[in-house]
């Protein structure tokens, strides 16, 4: 008796953002790491394992600065059915990212310049069937983050000349490991209820405070604070979170989906700094961020045995209030619609194809720092979106 079966999925994705220049689901995690989470806004409780992946591009304006950058990426993803109750899983996607390329003389260069933060997973799995009616699955998280990042520090602090930027770099990554756990209840054939928790995965980035172009006053002053040159460490979690779904068909052509979730950004916003050097300094900088919900609603309709249409709305808090946010990650609540288009191409073989829109809207940001505020930057994200474009092929051998 041949009780196993292979599945193979190639997911490619392109993200084009007009606005800030990040893609987020409430924070910095993206939902449409998985195709049919991209159509469906992440509406549903899904089969036991699901995999997918991400990439995108962004374009900014705020107060005389402008970003546009592209991330590209994709995503692969087995399936193995060891047996008719035991099934494992392994993908390789990418879930969260940041990207922003200012002009060299925008407003905020002091705040940030140009910044980039990429992050993929690798995730093994195990999905296992108890009876009719209950599946469990847990899975393991290997997390790679890369931070890249440059402002300008400003040489001239007492106005007393005209006096070029100084340059500030900073260059890391690091890997994080966490888990994913989830339970699947079937009280009916069509009805599926699912509960999903993802816990926290913690990335610690170090390098060293590299500032070019500095005059000998300011490189002076910052060598004797032991500031220059000084190894820096930024610890940033990436938060915990929590779903629960409900997948429902009304008969073999009809289904309706809805997902209700949670993410503990309050932990990401208590980011902690430590620099060593002959005074060593500890930090947490309290950005001040909350948790967020989401909550999404979707539909499928089966036109033909190989052809089924799909498509999703979804809800998104903000992780942040507008007077807490800044031009490095400008975060707001968004609305997103998902529509999809899934193909059979023959019985072993599935095309999917999705768009989604995101809407976050007009974004004020007010930001100052250094004594009494003596910098400061304001300026509008106006009309800030992401347009997200999403294919996958299936191959089941």
């Amino acid at each position: 008796m041949r009780i196993a079966s292979r599945s193979f999925r190639v997911l490619s994705s392109l993200l084009c953002l007009a606005g800030p220049g990040l893609a987020h689901a409430g924070g910095l995690l993206f939902y449409e790491y998985a195709t049919d989470n991209a159509s469906l806004a992440n509406a549903g409780a899904p089969e036991p394992s699901t995999f997918a992946g991400n990439p995108f591009r962004s374009a900014t304006q705020a107060n005389g600065g402008e970003s546009r950058e592209w991330l590209p990426g994709a995503g692969a993803f087995l399936g193995y059915r060891l047996s008719p109750a035991l099934s494992a899983g392994f993908g390789l996607y990418g879930d969260s990212g940041v990207a922003a390329n200012y002009d060299e003389a925008w407003g905020g260069r002091y705040f940030v310049q140009d910044a980039r933060s990429t992050g993929f997973a690798l995730a093994p799995g195990l999905a296992y069937r108890l009876g009719k009616q209950w599946s469990v699955g847990l899975g393991l998280r290997a997390v790679y983050g890369a931070l890249d990042s440059g402002a300008a520090v400003d040489n001239d602090p007492q106005a007393v000349g005209d006096f070029a930027d100084g340059q500030l770099h900073y260059k890391s990554d690091d890997w994080g490991y966490g888990a994913n756990l989830g339970v699947i209840y079937q009280p009916r054939h069509g009805t599926r209820i699912g509960l999903s928790y993802t816990t926290e995965v913690d990335l610690e980035f170090e390098d060293r405070s590299r500032i070019a172009n500095l005059r000998p006053p300011r490189a002076g002053l910052l060598d004797v604070r032991g500031i220059l040159g000084a190894p820096q460490r930024l610890d940033l979690p990436t938060p915990q979170s929590a779903t629960l779904s409900l997948y429902h068909a009304f008969d073999s052509r009809w289904a309706v989906l809805a997902s209700a979730g949670w993410q503990d950004w309050s932990a990401f916003g208590r980011a902690g700094t430590e620099r060593d050097a002959d005074n060593p300094v500890a930090a947490s900088g309290e950005r001040k961020y909350r948790d967020t919900w989401h909550l999404a609603v979707g539909t499928q309709y089966q036109a033909t045995p190989a052809l089924r249409w799909q498509a999703g709305l979804a809800y998104d808090s903000a992780a942040g209030s507008e007077r807490d946010r800044t031009f490095d990650t400008p975060m707001a609540k968004s609305w997103r619609l998902g529509a999809g288009v899934n193909y059979a191409l023959d019985p072993g073989v599935e095309l999917n194809l999705n768009y989604t829109f995101v809407w976050m809207g007009d974004m004020p940001i007010t930001q100052s720092k250094g004594l009494n505020g003596r910098i400061a930057t304001s300026g509008e994200f106006a009309n800030a979106a992401i347009h997200v474009l999403s294919g996958s092929i299936t191959w089941r051998y």
